[in-house]
């Protein structure tokens, strides 16, 4: 993909997938960085029909909009099946994924070497900031539903957003 009106230049592109329930300064961490490095970075937001989410895909779609605003290279929209079918969609070459631990590595591996044997697309992997080497979506909905403090782990939107739909259950 070239932009207007630079004939021949390509852009470098790259998608951060995940689900996203709800986002993270975690994930927002991974995302700034990426870029960072990349000209468009695609959030590809994962709609699993087997998994009922906290927030719907269209409200993490905007929730992730409004955090990433000031990046001015992100853009956000939601896909199911094969990533890899997204990448090829949109001649997207390199997925960012950030690594936690040894743990998310094994797992990460595996996945990256399909979808390189499936359709060539690179993994390149991030290791988060170690502020949030323990951050997860589940575990920060987890502990809000039982009170505790989980302000300092999500941009401040979505905090508000988390006390709101927690508070309607």
């Amino acid at each position: 993909m070239t932009a207007p009106g630079s004939e021949g230049i390509t852009l470098r592109r790259a998608v951060c997938p995940g689900s996203f329930d709800p986002i993270t300064n975690g994930h927002l961490d991974i995302i700034g960085r990426a870029s960072k490095l990349y000209d468009v970075v695609h959030v590809a937001v994962m709609i699993n029909q087997s998994k009922k989410g906290l927030f719907t895909v269209d409200e993490r779609i905007e929730l992730i909009r409004s955090v990433t605003a000031d990046f001015g290279n992100v853009e956000v929209e939601s896909f199911h099946g094969l990533l890899v079918d997204f990448c090829k969609q949109r001649e997207i070459p390199a997925i960012v994924k950030g690594l936690r631990a040894v743990s998310d590595f094994d797992y990460e591996l595996q996945m990256a070497q399909m979808n390189n044997g499936l359709s060539g697309v690179e993994t390149l992997f991030v290791p988060t900031n170690p502020t949030y080497s323990f951050l997860s979506s589940s575990l920060v909905k987890e502990v809000a539903t039982w009170g505790g403090d989980v302000a300092h782990l999500l941009p401040p939107t979505v905090h508000r957003a988390l006390l709101e739909r927690l508070g309607e259950k």
